[in-house]
């Protein structure tokens, strides 16, 4: 599965970012590298203008702002820093697979939780502890008179 084409980034289910919703610029790592570091701009800044994407539904995008969480802008962008490698292409591709699981973790709907109530059995452990524990602080109260 190709992750970052020219016509955009697949994101699976038949979905794909279109590359105009997409821009990278390149900024100086502070990571591995050496020397190198202080010289060339091998960090990945991707944004996705989450604001202007009309091709997810929109159930997955609410999902996905809740997700992207501090990454999601102001201006409506979803802004994924990469520096974990030395070189700019292997951080490019880092930065576009984790949006792209970022979106496909989008895609997957929250079980619904289920109201239950405790058993009987479960209420009279909690109940029997409790006198217990009161039964044991009582002892420690008498001891000091």
């Amino acid at each position: 599965m190709s992750e970052g084409r020219q016509d955009g980034l697949d994101v699976g289910r038949g979905y794909i970012i279109p590359a105009s919703e997409l821009s990278e610029s390149f900024i100086r790592a502070s990571g591995p590298g050496g020397q190198n570091v202080n010289k060339v701009a091998s960090a990945v800044q991707l944004r996705f203008q989450f604001s202007e994407n009309t091709s997810l539904p929109d159930d997955v995008k609410r999902r996905l702002a809740r997700l992207a969480g501090s990454r999601l802008t102001l201006s409506g962008e979803i802004l994924i820093q990469s520096d974990r490698f030395r070189s700019q292409e292997r951080n490019r591709e880092d930065a576009m697979q984790r949006l792209a699981a970022l979106v496909r973790k989008a895609f997957e709907r929250p079980k619904p939780r289920k109201a239950t109530r405790p058993t009987k059995g479960s209420k009279e452990r909690r109940l029997k502890a409790k006198k217990q524990r009161g039964a044991t602080k009582k002892l420690r109260s008498t001891a000091i008179d």
